[in-house]
């Protein structure tokens, strides 16, 4: 007789909230003091992302969680792609608001979920965007 495991769901920590909220926070203090690289927008648009991605495979109820994390991502694309061109990584002025909001709502919504679901979304996330290739 087989039986089904269920995933263990170990709740995140406030050691781990607080990993991502650094992350987050100290690439947006770094693009407003002019100190913004491609290694900040990486770590901001990862944090982003993975949370965004896991509310939406957890499908959550958030009000909101959804259409804010969409609006910072697509406004970190702008960014990157500025950034692609350029060389210079910054967010404006303008878009400062949109990825602050998104920051918020990242730390607001990361405590509904799991370590299991970021770890699996984050590989998720790695593996559609470099496929079979390792990351570098």
């Amino acid at each position: 007789m087989s039986t089904k495991k269920t995933p263990l769901r170990v709740p995140v920590t406030h050691g781990l909230k607080d990993m991502y909220a650094m992350d987050m926070h100290s690439a947006y203090q770094a693009a407003c003091s002019n100190q913004f690289n491609v290694t900040a927008f990486s770590r901001l648009a990862a944090a982003l992302s993975v949370v965004r991605a896991a509310l939406n495979l957890r499908q959550t109820q958030i009000p909101d969680a959804i259409v804010t994390l969409d609006l910072a991502v697509s406004t970190l694309q702008d960014v990157r792609s500025r950034g692609d061109t350029s060389g210079v990584w910054e967010i404006s002025e303008s878009e400062r608001p949109v990825v602050l909001g998104g920051i918020e709502m990242a730390e607001h919504c990361i405590g509904t979920l799991d370590v299991a679901l970021l770890e699996q979304t984050a590989a998720m996330l790695l593996q559609q965007l470099y496929g079979d290739q390792p990351a570098t």
